[in-house]
């Protein structure tokens, strides 16, 4: 099963599988500080769920493959009164210009692509030189060997995410990026609130 397809299928019910992430989103978004008047993407927005942490007053982009997760966000940008354009496109190869964001947010998305890489990547291309990469995600540590995690992988990426991907490994594919930050956030190192640069 495609991508697209498979989250088409969870698109009725996502929010409810996540309704658990609330408290961490908010935490992670917290970052974006209250400047105000920023260019600020949203990678894999599905079907906003980011959205009620928004601080106000950037402009936001939101990107997501599956048409009927926009359809949600869109609501929910509505409901909230949120200004928020939402484009599909695929995150991995993003038909935007080079350095147009003042900020890039990567919230349960790394691990869901085929190419956690080539995702982060576009993010880095994007985003403007001292723009800062909000990473909010589950990744094994280098080394880790976590054979649960591999095991189940091969079936969970087809239906919904990776459980396999090594974040120090997607990292150094991109070496426009500077790491800041990195916190445990939940499932003891699991899931990670991680804080890149633009350099």
């Amino acid at each position: 099963m495609s991508l697209r397809g498979a989250y088409t299928l969870w698109a009725p019910i996502y929010d409810g599988i996540l309704a658990g992430t609330h408290a961490w989103r908010a935490h992670s978004l917290a970052r974006l500080g209250t400047q105000g008047e920023r260019d600020v993407a949203l990678l894999g927005v599905g079907t906003g769920l980011d959205f009620p942490h928004l601080p106000p007053g950037n402009r936001y982009l939101g990107i997501d493959l599956t048409p009927a997760m926009l359809d949600r966000a869109r609501r929910r940008a509505a409901s909230l009164g949120l200004d928020v354009t939402l484009r599909t496109g695929d995150v991995q190869q993003l038909d935007l210009p080079d350095a147009g964001f003042d900020a890039v947010v990567l919230h349960l998305i790394l691990a869901v692509v085929p190419d956690p890489s080539a995702c982060l990547r576009e993010a880095a291309r994007i985003a403007r030189p001292g723009a800062r990469l909000l990473v909010l995600d589950k990744f094994l540590r280098p080394g880790q060997t976590a054979p649960l995690r591999r095991l189940i992988n091969p079936l969970l990426r087809r239906l919904a995410t990776r459980t396999d991907v090594v974040f120090e490994d997607v990292l150094a594919a991109v070496p426009e990026l500077r790491l800041l930050d990195d916190t445990p956030v939940a499932a003891s190192g699991w899931f990670r609130e991680i804080t890149l640069e633009r350099v």
